[in-house]
């Protein structure tokens, strides 16, 4: 899913410059109050008076460098896009850009002295600001005023010289389209499966007859109703697949359940797929796992996501290869695993598979079940759904595991 700009490079590098100019500035003023120091110690009273006009004249000039130092910072801020403001340890706004008080709403000036509640009418950000007090940089999203208001990007990092500072990006044609993206797909979605549901309806029922007429059907007729009803539950399972994937990167409502088995969701989710494995001649094994601790999460969920890898173990499986599923308990997590013996994945493409419609060699592919590409993404966004992480170990020829984590429930008594 696409984010906004990072705007912490751009600021870190405009401050940089200002640093180095105030760094070799305050060298040079320190050189020459030196000099001025060696001369007051002359003794001689006119000679000291002379140093000592000197000194004031060149404190003067630091103090004034300063205020230049002071006066270039907020010009360079003030040519941000990004609305920057400094947040003090009272939670009182200090200082705000140009571009805070447009995406705000307010006019210039008026931000100074106000609480991060006046400002932003949301005590999320509020919590931004403590997070980031405590060294920690954090990122939130908040939609301001009302539904047709501005939605921005809130980031948070404590500055150097104490306090914090908040950056905001305006994402709302981002929002905007990202919603169209998905009302475009669900639609589209919808107006193909109905006729392909009656294509495919129609290619089974072929294949039935075929079987039926037995030689009265030559071999290559029997053999394209076979190709038929294949690329037909392909492209069903393609459009299935985009319609769960659009749901999923639209922020779809999951339906979270407390007190889940994993070790259970993964042997029953796994087992769903022992006659598919046995036609493909893999040996399907599922290990059962100890008492675990229980996770938080939308069960059909999490095991659509153990089907998708175990599908994929068994179609890149070799015959007589094995496909063994695991879940353990590991520090205050639960991890679930899919290791394959099959043909492995490049190190080059590992980044890269959990991408939409990213595939690997299809000549690796065993048989003519290629994929839609989209299993893996599907999976990929669940698991983040849920506050976990998935990911892939893999050697060419000897086989990958496709393992992800999920968090133990918070109120799990051990």
């Amino acid at each position: 899913m696409l984010g906004a700009m990072d705007p912490w490079p751009i600021v870190a590098v405009l401050f940089a410059l200002v640093a180095v100019r105030a760094a070799v500035v305050a060298r040079a003023r320190g050189r020459e109050l030196a000099d001025v120091r060696r001369e007051t110690g002359a003794g001689e009273d006119g000679s000291a008076r002379a140093a000592a006009g000197r000194q004031r004249a060149e404190l003067a000039r630091a103090r004034q460098s300063l205020v230049d130092d002071r006066a270039d910072r907020e010009v360079l801020l003030e040519l941000l896009e990004q609305g920057v403001l400094t947040i003090d340890d009272r939670g009182q706004v200090v200082y705000a850009n140009a571009a805070a008080y447009a995406l705000l709403g307010r006019a210039p000036g008026t931000l100074i002295g106000r609480t991060l509640m006046e400002a932003f009418l949301d005590p999320s950000v509020e919590e931004l600001v403590r997070t980031a007090a405590d060294g920690r940089t954090t990122t939130g999203e908040l939609r301001l005023a009302d539904a047709d208001g501005p939605t921005l990007v809130v980031r948070a990092r404590r500055a150097a010289g104490g306090g914090v500072w908040l950056t905001l990006d305006d994402v709302s044609e981002l929002r905007r389209l990202q919603r169209i993206r998905t009302e475009f797909i669900d639609n589209l979605s919808h107006e193909l499966r109905t006729p392909l549901t009656t294509v495919s309806l129609l290619a089974e029922t072929l294949t039935r007859e075929a079987e039926v007429a037995g030689e009265a059907i030559p071999p290559k007729m029997r053999d394209r109703i076979g190709k038929i009803e294949l690329e037909t539950g392909h492209l069903v399972q393609m459009v299935n697949e985009l319609l769960d994937l659009s749901r999923i990167e639209g922020g779809g409502t999951l339906r979270m359940a407390e007190g889940l088995d994993m070790g259970t969701i993964a042997a029953d989710s796994a087992e769903r797929l022992r006659l598919f494995a046995d036609r493909q001649g893999v040996d399907l094994r599922i290990e059962p796992a100890e008492a675990l601790p229980p996770v938080r999460g939308d069960g059909p969920r999490l095991g659509q996501v153990v089907v998708n890898l175990v599908h994929n173990a068994v179609k890149f499986s070799p015959d007589g290869g094995a496909v063994t599923v695991r879940t353990r308990a590991e520090g205050d997590q639960v991890i679930t695993a899919v290791q394959d013996q099959g043909v492995g994945i490049p190190r080059a493409a590992q980044e890269r598979v959990f991408e939409r419609f990213y595939k690997v060699d299809r000549a690796r592919v065993r048989g003519e079940t290629g994929g839609t590409g989209l299993g893996l993404a599907i999976a990929r966004h669940v698991i983040e759904q849920h506050g976990g992480r998935i990911w892939v170990e893999s050697t060419e020829g000897a086989g990958s595991t496709f393992s992800f984590s999920l968090p133990i429930a918070p109120e799990w008594d051990h």
